[in-house]
């Protein structure tokens, strides 16, 4: 998988890595719909970031979480 290459499956593939990897509960409300192709080098810097890490201490998740809710689309 090429994630350098802008596309749906990608973002898909991303934020479920990212919902894996920070074991959130309720992160069904970010979809990869939430997302254009604008946000998607912000979404790849996000997903870099939190691949490097094994743990998140509560506050790192909560801002992970808020920057993927402003990266979301104006609907």
């Amino acid at each position: 998988m090429n994630l350098a290459e802008k596309s749906v499956e990608n973002a898909e593939y991303m934020i479920e890595q990212i919902k894996e990897r920070l074991n959130v509960i309720n992160f069904d409300a970010i979809k990869p719909s939430h997302f254009d192709e604008e946000m998607y080098e912000e979404l790849k810097d996000i997903y870099d970031h939190v691949m490097k890490r094994n743990t998140f201490s509560p506050n790192e998740m909560q801002a992970i979480v808020e920057e993927l809710g402003n990266l979301r689309k104006e609907k």
